[in-house]
């Protein structure tokens, strides 16, 4: 049987994950979120299990460890382009979706490890029913509760309550573009480019169908800003976890930087629309 992860040197374990992150700087007490891709590490004895468990025995409970657990597909049809459904459809979606559970609802597009985090033991996870988050260790009530409807990655969210803790954001084996943190910044923007959704979830135990407001996300811009902030000498960890290249980034200052970036581009370089 062959595997195309079989391009491993040797087998990737969760003892030598543990060494491998701290190495690039992760510590006990740390309170850190985390972007990942299972397939850069290479071969995993364990797979994504052997990770969280890996990154668990780095911060242990003194730390905590937090992941994005979206669930993009828990939204109003009228928005689907890829792909779209008929018009028709779209009452039916909106009455029949199930709603969003923290407990039971698939993460979607997250990745193996995240999917793999989101049902261990002591895990608890947002009522976002789209941009939920899980925490484990010892500020996970702190940074999960009270998840705001609106704007749901902006200052009443884990993103949000991390930057006043302190955080710091870990890529394993993806770029800029898969920075979630990032998206904090462009919720300081004082007049952001903003868009409507719904969703169902349960609020007080029933099921419901609830518009919301989320900014208008400019992702495709995170892999410029990335190295822009690399460049000026920003604090950044770079190293190896198993195969992946791997950044450690102090979050409060990366969101700072960001938050300045895309007010300037935003005053020099942002098309005027209409014009």
């Amino acid at each position: 049987m062959s595997s195309p992860e079989l391009h491993t040197d040797y087998p990737k374990t969760r003892n030598s994950l543990v060494e491998d992150l701290r190495l690039i700087g992760l510590e006990k007490g740390m309170t850190v979120i985390v972007h990942s891709s299972l397939k850069s590490l290479g071969w995993v004895v364990g797979g994504p299990v052997a990770v969280v468990q890996a990154l668990m025995d780095v911060l242990t409970e003194e730390g905590t460890l937090v992941m994005p657990t979206h669930t993009a597909h828990y939204s109003d049809p009228s928005g689907w382009i890829n792909p779209p459904v008929p018009n028709e459809w779209w009452p039916v979606i909106r009455e029949e979706m199930p709603a969003f559970d923290p407990d039971i609802t698939p993460t979607y597009f997250m990745g193996a490890i995240v999917e793999a985090f989101r049902t261990f033991p002591g895990v608890l996870r947002s009522n976002h029913p789209t941009e939920s988050f899980a925490a484990w260790g010892k500020e996970k009530e702190t940074i999960i509760n009270d998840h705001s409807l609106d704007f749901g990655l902006g200052e009443q969210s884990p993103l949000g309550k991390m930057y006043e803790s302190h955080g710091h954001v870990l890529l394993l084996g993806v770029g800029y573009d898969s920075n979630t943190t990032m998206h904090l910044a462009e919720h300081r923007n004082p007049t952001p480019k903003t868009e409507q959704n719904g969703s169902p979830y349960y609020r007080n135990g029933i099921r419901v169908w609830e518009s919301f407001t989320q900014v208008a996300y400019r992702e495709e811009l995170f892999e410029e800003i990335g190295a822009a902030y690399e460049e000026s000498g920003h604090p950044v960890r770079k190293g190896k976890v198993g195969m992946a290249d791997c950044r450690l980034i102090p979050q409060k200052e990366l969101v700072n930087f960001t938050e300045e970036w895309l007010l300037q581009y935003d005053k020099c370089c942002k098309p005027i629309e209409n014009a």
